[in-house]
């Protein structure tokens, strides 16, 4: 299939891009990596008639951590960083293992060598990993637009706006991304010292949406005892499910811990919808196996962070 007719643009510098899309509004798309966009153009699911290439804003294409577990640290990630920049990216891995995890799951090689982690995040598929992520990590993005023309007509300045995880996510496949916005990084925090993590999901095929994912944070003191334990979960709801479960194995030893407790609790709490590839109970058994599973094996990387 081809897509609608559109006018297309090709900006040089964020200026640029940014005052292309006030003129044209709700009528424009970005394209970034397009492994999301193309798809739904070709389709007809979507039919904007004005496509705003990004690609040549190579000040965009970052990754950079600032900081650590200990000083409030973040990993910053650029609008045109591919998935596999922070897939392979060392000093974001030993931040935030976390990102590693959760982005190698994401659909195959290709994908990830032209998609990007912002466009994956203000697509909002909840079925996707990284929204989950952000929002377990506590996350935000960046969005910019352009300021009021100066005298003569001459471009203003950008204008920012930092949108916290827990409000950028609005429904399935929206955001709250303005017309006009562009998207220009996002912003994962460094959990503290002492905090493991790991990321599992179950799809029919490998790189296929999974039926059911999760990504875990669980924190332990120098004794091993847990602290925490937090966790985000896609493709069981419109948007990314974050649930405490800290109350169902909190204070125990890391080797004595009920784990089947914590996959019951977060099971309980969770409301999935049926499809053709999943039934609604099938879904909350995946969220209860997973969430133990992935329980244990954070627990087992926290307490080898400590030791390291």
């Amino acid at each position: 299939m081809k897509p609608p007719p559109f006018e297309y643009h090709r900006p040089a510098s964020l200026g640029a891009a940014l005052r292309v899309l006030a003129e044209v509004g709700p009528d424009g798309k970005v394209l970034a990596g397009g492994q999301s966009l193309v798809p739904l153009l070709n389709m007809r699911l979507a039919a904007p008639r004005h496509l705003v290439d990004i690609n040549q804003l190579a000040e965009l294409a970052y990754v950079r951590v600032a900081g650590d577990a200990t000083s409030g640290g973040t990993v910053r990630v650029g609008a045109l960083a591919r998935h596999a920049d922070l897939e392979r990216d060392a000093a974001a891995y030993a931040a935030v293992p976390l990102l590693r995890r959760a982005t190698e799951q994401v659909a195959h090689p290709t994908i990830r060598n032209r998609g990007t982690t912002v466009g994956s995040l203000v697509h909002a598929d909840p079925a996707a990993e990284l929204p989950a992520v952000l929002v377990l990590l506590d996350g935000s993005v960046e969005l910019a637009s352009a300021g009021a023309a100066g005298a003569g007509g001459a471009g203003g300045a950008v204008v920012t706006r930092t949108v916290p995880a827990g409000e950028l996510f609005v429904g399935p496949l929206e955001s709250a991304v303005r017309p006009g916005e562009l998207a220009v990084a996002a912003t994962f925090r460094v959990p503290p010292a002492g905090t493991g993590s790991a990321f599992l999901e179950l799809s029919r095929r490998h790189g296929d949406y999974a039926l059911a994912g999760v990504g875990v944070l669980l924190a332990v003191d120098g004794d091993r005892r847990v602290t925490g334990l937090r966790a985000a979960y896609l493709s069981v709801g419109p948007t990314p499910v974050l649930l405490d479960l800290t109350e169902a194995v909190a204070g125990r030893p890391v080797d004595a811990v009920d784990w089947t407790a914590a996959g019951a609790l977060a099971a309980g709490q969770v409301e999935p919808e049926a499809d053709i590839h999943a039934t609604a109970g099938y879904r909350r058994h995946l969220v209860e196996v997973l969430t133990a599973r992935a329980a244990r094996a954070a627990g087992t990387d926290a307490v080898e962070r400590w030791a390291a």
